[in-house]
């Protein structure tokens, strides 16, 4: 379908039900059109921040009778461009920013309900005031939203045992392509009334509807949490160790995350006040959390688990917290290799998922496969071992830049691919489509797959107002 040009009374319009807006060349809008690897530049015709469904409303109905295109804006921390986008002609930018309220806590039903504008970490801090758990964890909570941690079905730390963000959503509030309301958000955990809607609009990074508020799962809070990092000889002792701790501890394992040493190298290089609580920077450690209700000594049945560990050689060092400062700078480690990454820059990286069980034979040809296109690159792989997503990254060789290696970034990404299509898994494990992986979906997708996206997208946005240009290859 063929999109309009906002005209000026189009903007004026949409400035006034939105409650004010942005001209896209005020020094203010700039933070919007930019997204954190740099890869993307945005723009838009002018930026609209609703504080209201209803005002959404109104702005896609207009919008879908002028076919003028709407990017939604959640909290920018995106890392596919599904948020930014200079499109011709010019779409209009939909921030969900002022709709950050918290609707309501029911912990009778351990649930809360928030606007798409709520920040991760207030969603976290609510249910925490009201003695519950939300367990949706990333790097990013600080700033990113809760729309965008739907429409972007969201991983992080904890999927281990909570699940995804689809997981943890029971209802969702939506604006469809048409202006029309999708009403809820729902606190029900049954209910088959035909097609689920939720789970459709969960993932689709705002190109079959517009988010507006969730219903989201709360759990009890754990009353024992044991936090580690243990030296491995290899990622095949991080799979054993990973089993060997759900055989002793069962569903208390939350979190098991492995890290290559090139993460706490580019530490070092970049962030050289924190230190590392292993000795002899170890070329594979992993994190592993764990946490319980009251019942048992969780401490005791992980220290018994990890001595058996290390007689198996299945570990060879490691550090139990012994408080809460200890369990926060683990995490600070963990939490601040992205920001690493960036610094240094990333020539290829590569969000992807293979079966658990395929994890060492997967990094040990990927390994090569990197050097067969450039000898000396530096890997950085690490990730969520417990749900097989991996972040496999190709970096430059100190002292050399990203720049020096973009002829090879294809051929790289290509490789790895490849061979994540060989061992069954998902070039996109948890950072979603945007605009950066159209092409690799056309590549490595299923083509059944593809044209049910595309019959979908045209049923549900016929106009294709939503998110131009993201998730839904072009014919």
């Amino acid at each position: 379908m063929t999109l309009t040009t906002p005209t000026a009374d189009d903007l004026a319009t949409l400035e006034a039900i939105a409650g004010g807006g942005l001209a896209s060349e005020s020094p203010d809008a700039a933070r919007y059109f930019e997204e954190p690897r740099g890869l993307f530049r945005g723009g838009a015709a002018a930026i609209l921040r609703p504080a209201t469904t209803e005002a959404v409303a109104v702005i896609v109905r207009h919008c879908n009778a002028r076919r003028i295109g709407i990017i939604p804006y959640g909290g920018g921390t995106g890392l596919v461009g599904g948020q930014v986008a200079a499109l011709s002609p010019p779409a209009v930018l939909l921030s969900l920013e002022r709709m950050n309220r918290i609707r309501e806590v029911r912990t009778g039903e351990s649930a809360l309900v928030a606007e798409a504008g709520v920040t991760l970490a207030a969603a976290q801090e609510a249910a925490e005031a009201a003695g519950r758990l939300f367990p949706l964890s990333l790097a990013s909570e600080g700033s990113c939203q809760v729309g965008g941690n739907l429409a972007t079905n969201a991983g992080g730390t904890q999927v281990l045992r909570y699940g995804n963000a689809r997981d943890l959503c029971l209802g969702v509030e939506a604006v469809l392509a048409d202006g029309s309301v999708l009403k809820g958000p729902s606190t029900l955990r049954k209910d088959n009334t035909g097609y689920d809607l939720r789970n459709l609009l969960i993932g689709s990074e705002g190109t079959l509807g517009i988010i507006t508020a969730a219903a989201l799962r709360l759990f009890p809070r754990p009353r024992q949490t044991v936090t580690a990092m243990l030296t491995v000889p290899g990622p095949e002792e991080a799979v054993a160790l990973l089993h060997h701790m759900q055989d002793r501890l069962g569903d208390t394992v939350t979190t098991f995350e492995i890290l290559n040493g090139t993460g706490p190298e580019f530490l070092a290089e970049h962030f050289p006040e924190i230190t590392d609580p292993l000795d002899g920077a170890p070329p594979w450690r992993v994190m592993m959390e764990a946490g319980s209700g009251a019942q048992g000594d969780l401490a005791e049945a992980c220290e018994t688990a990890f001595g058996e560990a290390f007689e198996a050689g299945l570990a060879t060092d490691g550090v139990i917290a012994a408080s809460e400062a200890q369990r926060a700078h683990m995490w600070h480690i963990r939490e601040t290799i992205p920001e690493a990454n960036r610094r240094v820059g990333v020539v290829s990286s590569h969000d992807i998922s293979v079966p658990v069980s395929r994890i060492p034979a997967f990094i040990a040809e990927a390994d090569r496969a990197v050097a067969a296109v450039v000898e000396g690159l530096r890997i950085n792989c690490f990730g969520h071992l417990g749900d097989g997503n991996l972040h496999y990254n190709v970096f430059p060789p100190k002292g050399r830049s990203r720049d020096d290696f973009r002829n090879v970034r294809v051929a790289i990404k290509d490789a790895v691919y490849d061979l994540v299509a060989k061992h069954g898994g998902s070039f996109s494990a948890e950072h979603g489509l945007g605009r950066l992986k159209l092409e690799d979906l056309t590549r490595h997708g299923d083509p059944a797959k593809i044209a049910a996206m595309r019959a979908i997208k045209a049923a549900m946005d016929p106009n294709g107002i939503l998110n131009p240009g993201a998730v839904v290859p072009a014919p």
